[in-house]
């Protein structure tokens, strides 16, 4: 019987695969600072979906905390979002407040590392791909600034953004290697201002790319994953990234099945988050159909774009894969 590594191995390599692997995630508010809690529902998540690989469910504000931010996290249990509460970085000129750090000094890291070691122990004997999810400096330098940072590329000194870039990058990357070296498979690097609806391709490339690939070059993993979060991405940047495997929100924002295809990477993608969460099952159906038709089982992972959203329903989960399972049969 084919393992699940063997199975993800195969996907990237191109190899024909013994059936169409399957990943699904989503957030888990009120756990997701909890390590010890995070490693157990992850887990559990996985065993309860038969998932092919596991994304670790981080809470998407982590990789500020260390940089002096804080967060409010208290509303996402009732549908909300994560709030900065206080960050460093007010004005212009307080990017020279971002100084070098250390990773095992790092409190919120550390956080997410003791997790990852958890999760790592409990699949030990499964044989089961684990990505660590990163962010990439672009998208923490924003979140950092609480959203600022465009404005202030054009009206600042961009020495001092570059610098702290740097130093976001330099402790991304090792945090890359750090995960790597536990026995992460490899990292799952969230880019969430890669798209045209939040910047241009020049100011993408000064500030976003650069740095981007010294963390993605600094991974050994196997099944490094780009994600592409949101729509009108700057797919003909990001399709040539240093990764294995290429993620984006597809039916919400090109490129098209056939487009990923080309780029030659394994494509983890093919359904709507959307239709899951509004239980659309002839659309799933649909789409699962095409990606078949579309990849033939060959360097394709079925997934959704992104996490799923809350509400959460088990049945339309399960759905997802028996569709898949059954649809790959004829």
């Amino acid at each position: 019987m084919t393992s699940k590594k063997e199975r993800i191995y195969a996907a990237v390599r191109g190899d024909k695969t013994d059936k169409l692997p399957y990943a699904i995630w989503t957030h888990l508010p009120g756990i997701d600072m909890d390590p010890v809690r995070l490693a157990e529902e992850t887990y559990n998540f996985y065993k309860t979906y038969d998932t092919d690989l596991i994304k670790t469910m981080n809470n998407g504000m982590y990789a500020i905390e260390d940089f002096g931010c804080e967060v409010d996290y208290s509303q996402i249990k009732t549908g909300g979002v994560a709030k900065l509460i206080s960050t460093p970085i007010s004005t212009p000129d307080d990017w020279d407040l971002i100084k070098p750090l250390k990773l095992e000094e790092c409190k919120a890291i550390q956080r997410e590392l003791y997790s990852l070691k958890l999760l790592l122990e409990k699949v030990k004997d499964e044989d089961v791909p684990v990505l660590f999810t990163v962010f990439s400096p672009f998208t923490t330098a924003n979140k950092l600034s609480n959203n600022r940072l465009l404005e202030d590329i054009r009206n600042t000194d961009t020495k001092k953004i570059h610098n702290a870039l740097q130093i976001i990058a330099d402790l991304t990357a090792e945090l890359v290697r750090t995960a790597i070296s536990m026995g992460a498979d490899g990292v799952f690097f969230a880019s969430q201002m890669s798209s045209y609806d939040v910047t241009d391709e020049k100011t993408f490339k000064e500030f976003g790319e650069y740095y981007d690939r010294q963390v993605l070059e600094a991974s050994e993993g196997f099944c490094d994953t780009i994600h592409c979060h949101g729509t009108n991405i700057m797919f003909d940047i990001l399709k040539d990234y240093p990764v294995d495997i290429f993620n984006w929100h597809a039916w919400e924002s090109l490129p098209t099945l056939e487009e990923a295809k080309q780029t030659g990477k394994c494509i983890m993608g093919g359904l709507d988050r959307r239709d899951i969460t509004d239980r659309n099952y002839d659309k799933i159906r649909f789409q699962i159909s095409e990606c078949l038709k579309t990849f033939g089982g060959i360097k394709h992972i079925l997934a959704p774009g992104c996490v799923i959203r809350y509400p959460l329903d088990p049945e339309t989960l399960r759905y997802i894969k028996e569709t898949a399972d059954e649809l790959q049969a004829v």
